[in-house]
């Protein structure tokens, strides 16, 4: 049996509020597409992404310069790319069904906080997701807040804007939260820095050795005992979503 294009699979659960854009922010990373109308997710939707962790991509965004101001040519690196797997879960944001939702928080390693920056409602409700993930989810589960909907706040004719940049970035460092972003799932502006911010961060404490791969609950899972194969992924083959409810 050949091994599996990944090196790792990680569990993320994407919460907040309805109609916040979580369902939009999914599809945007797995198909690179946007759907101006989405029914409203009952229970859960899946999706999934495999994207490269650490170097050398990581380190292909910070490029150095030589002493006459030229960038220096890009180095070969004899590391082995990794790959990680990204098992999204999309999450129901409506009250009726947050006793479901929170079920779906046990083995997470990394959670997007997602609120609407033209809602301020959205954004009063984070802390009450946070409190309920962290209560369940495990301790070092890695979360990241997203404030979606920029294209709207940046819009010409309307400032639609209910909650500055400065302020959810002062609520994420009080609260622990590793980073804050704002996004457009309709653009598609920072939807993978986005993802991909937690997806680092689980590869370094994967390093770290604070997972057991072994365990399930830990929300990663590592390769078989053969190890995973190195392959090159097209952009096609690399993303994937399906529906699916409670």
């Amino acid at each position: 049996m050949s091994s599996p294009p990944w090196d790792y699979i990680a569990k993320l659960v994407c919460i907040g509020d309805s109609g916040c854009g979580k369902s939009s922010l999914t599809i945007r990373l797995c198909e690179g597409r946007f759907s101006p109308q989405h029914d409203v997710t009952i229970g859960v939707e899946f999706g999934s992404r495999i994207v490269p962790v650490g170097p050398p991509h990581s380190k292909q965004s910070s490029t150095t310069t030589t002493d006459k101001g030229l960038p220096e040519p890009p180095r070969v690196s004899n590391t082995p790319q990794k790959h990680m797997k990204l098992s999204l879960w999309d999450t129901a944001g409506q009250e009726t069904y947050k006793s479901v939702t929170r079920s779906y928080f046990r083995g997470a390693s990394g959670a997007l906080l997602v609120f609407d920056i033209t809602r301020k409602t959205t954004f009063n409700h984070v802390t009450d997701w946070l409190n309920d993930l962290r209560a369940i989810a495990d301790p070092d589960i890695v979360v990241i807040l997203v404030g979606n909907k920029l294209d709207q706040a940046q819009s010409d004719d309307s400032n639609k804007r209910e909650v500055t940049h400065q302020e959810a970035e002062e609520w994420a460092r009080r609260n622990g939260v590793l980073q804050y972003v704002e996004t457009s799932a309709k653009s598609g502006e920072n939807v993978e820095e986005a993802f991909m911010r937690v997806a680092e961060r689980i590869f370094e404490n994967i390093n770290a050795g604070k997972y057991d791969l072994n365990d399930r609950r830990s929300g990663v899972k590592g390769p078989g005992p053969g190890g995973a194969k190195q392959v090159k992924l097209s952009a096609d083959a690399s993303r994937g979503i399906a529906g699916g409810c409670c």
